[in-house]
Parts: C-alpha cells; sequence; structure tokens
C-alpha cells in the first residue's frame, strides 16, 4: 500500500497588504527595508474573526474539488496549524464540522513552520499502514494574532493563509521518502513564550525572533534534510524537478538551493506575495505552482519546512 496526492488547494483572506501598506498603518519602515532584507512584497491578513479554521475551510473545499471527492469520503482530517481557534477542541475537529464530515480520524500537528511537512508525513504512515485510505492534510495558521505590530523585525514578514491536499491510498508510490527531526535544545531562537493562566496571559504573547541564529539554522537543516530524503527516495538531488522549500526569507531560499545545487528556477517561491505563513506556506506555493501548470503529474518534488522547536522535516513526492 502506498500513498499519493490528488489534489491540492489553497486561500488566501482580503486583498494583499503592501509594505507601503504597512508603513501607512504607522509601522517605522519602508518597501526598500523589507524587499532588501526578506524579498517580502506582499502578505495577507485574516479580518477580525476570520479563525485558522475558516482559511483551513476554503483551501480544503479546493482541494476536494480538485479531487473529484466529497467531505464525506475523507477517514482522516489532518491540520498543522500553531495558531489554532480554540484551546481545544482541535482545529480539526472544528474543520471536519464545517465541512460536514463525520466520524473520520481528526487531530492537529503542532511543528510550528514544518507543520504540513509533519502532518503529510503523518498521514503517509495511516496511509500505508492500512487503516485508512483518504486523508485531508491542511496547513493554516493565522500569524497576524500573535505578532508584535511595534517591532518591525518580526511583523512585516508574517502573513494568513491556508494551504491543503487530499493523500489517497495507491497502488504505486506517490509520496517516496520522508524525514522530521527536531531539537528542542534551540526553542529560545525562535518562539511565542507566554500562556494562558487563571484567566491571564502569562509570559510574553508575541512572536519573539533571532533572525540571524534562525537563517544559519535553517540553511543548515534544510539542506541537510533534502539530502537525507532525496537518498531515502533513491535518487539524486538533480533527479528533483522542484524544490518547494519553506516560504520564509528569500536570502534562506537562495542559500538552500545553492548547498542542495539546485538552480533558482527550479525554487517554487511565493514568499514575496504571501509573506511566511508559516504551516501554510508550503502547500500553498505547491498549491499555486500545481495550478499554473509547472507542477506536472509525473515530476518529482521535494518540500521542506523548519520552524520554531526547532522541528525541520521533508518529504519527496512523484506528483
Amino acid at each position: 500500500m502506498f500513498s499519493r496526492i490528488t489534489g491540492t488547494g489553497s486561500f488566501l483572506p482580503g486583498a494583499p497588504v503592501s509594505n507601503d501598506d504597512l508603513a501607512r498603518r504607522g509601522i517605522d519602515t519602508n518597501d526598500d527595508w523589507i524587499r532588501g532584507r526578506t524579498g517580502i512584497r506582499f502578505r495577507h491578513l485574516a479580518d477580525t474573526g476570520q479563525t485558522a479554521s475558516d482559511l483551513g475551510f476554503e483551501a480544503s473545499r479546493r482541494a476536494l474539488d480538485a479531487a473529484g471527492l466529497q467531505a464525506s469520503d475523507l477517514d482522516l482530517i489532518i491540520v498543522a496549524t500553531s495558531t489554532p481557534d480554540f484551546i481545544f477542541p482541535s482545529t480539526a475537529c472544528l474543520l471536519q464540522g464545517k465541512l460536514g464530515n463525520h466520524g473520520a480520524t481528526a487531530f492537529d500537528v503542532q511543528a510550528v513552520c514544518s507543520g504540513f511537512v509533519f502532518a503529510l508525513t503523518i498521514a503517509e504512515k495511516f496511509i500505508r499502514s492500512g487503516s485508512h485510505r483518504r486523508a485531508l492534510v491542511v496547513g493554516a495558521e493565522v500569524f497576524s494574532r500573535i505578532l508584535d505590530w511595534n517591532d518591525r523585525g518580526t511583523c512585516v514578514l508574517f502573513g494568513d493563509g491556508a494551504g491543503a491536499v487530499i493523500v489517497e491510498a495507491s497502488d504505486t508510490p506517490g509520496i517516496l521518502s520522508t524525514a522530521l527531526h527536531a531539537d528542542g535544545a534551540h526553542h529560545g531562537i525562535l518562539s511565542v513564550p507566554g500562556s494562558v493562566c487563571g484567566g491571564k496571559v502569562t509570559g510574553d504573547p508575541f512572536l519573539r525572533m533571532d533572525g540571524q541564529a534562525v537563517f544559519k539554522f535553517a540553511v543548515r537543516v534544510l539542506s541537510e534534510v533534502a539530502a537525507e530524503c532525496c537518498d531515502a527516495a533513491g535518487i539524486a538531488s538533480s533527479e528533483v524537478d522542484w524544490l518547494i522549500p519553506h516560504q520564509a526569507n528569500i536570502r534562506i531560499l537562495e542559500a538552500t538551493a545553492r548547498k542542495v545545487k539546485m538552480p533558482m528556477d527550479k525554487v517554487i517561491v511565493t514568499v514575496d506575495r504571501h509573506g511566511n505563513t508559516s504551516a501554510a506556506s508550503v502547500p500553498l506555493a505547491l498549491d499555486e505552482a500545481v495550478r499554473d501548470g509547472r507542477v506536472r503529474s509525473g515530476q518529482k518534488v521535494l518540500l521542506e519546512g523548519v520552524g520554531g522547536g526547532f522541528t525541520w522535516g521533508a518529504v519527496v513526492v512523484e506528483m
């Protein structure tokens, strides 16, 4: 028993918000400063009251349509998010209710920006075990809710959005290899170090990041896990048709491509228009590339994520 991606979908809330729009909102920044350091030109921000499950619902509906399935066909729903609707129930259960599915296994995965890669890997294991046959895997984030809008070093980097894929049992391999890792010793360089206790926020409820430390760590582990995953799939990196890494920063994407010896014209880039959408970034980029015809059936795609924890992982997929 193997597993294969049979449909993709994505959703971005509202109109694009430009760097100049942020400056007009009173943030001490400008387009040259943001673009020069990150490559980001736009991002999308959810409206007040718009939740991760709302964004995930729209992306899921489009993925189901692409796969030719109904929500009732699903027996597994996994949502990767760091910005859940509630403490509980899980965003996956809330999404399940909105889709009208009854009885499928549903749960969340929290691995921050690696979340979608973790969730896709978990779905693949469920399907290969024979216990499940059709899975919905979603990355959905409303990071705008956890940003300190007075910290221009972080607030300009992130956006909101959702991406989804349908994974189905198959007689032929589609997901060729996976690799997941974590090292909690590095938790301090990227975190939201707060919580709720007794009805009050304790600690710091905003995202905090050591940008230089994250950059160095991300480039190293992304290149290492790419090689690991290609080796496990029995292919050379030159056989990969497309690299879709987590969309954090154009400099990280360029440095990772150099390390794995892939030209930038084989790297799917959406960070310029979406910003960093955390667990949503990889499925958003994959869906865009599928729908515009770049990623085609039979091609090999390397998906990669790295995020707070620290967590990192990769999946090699034959579409």
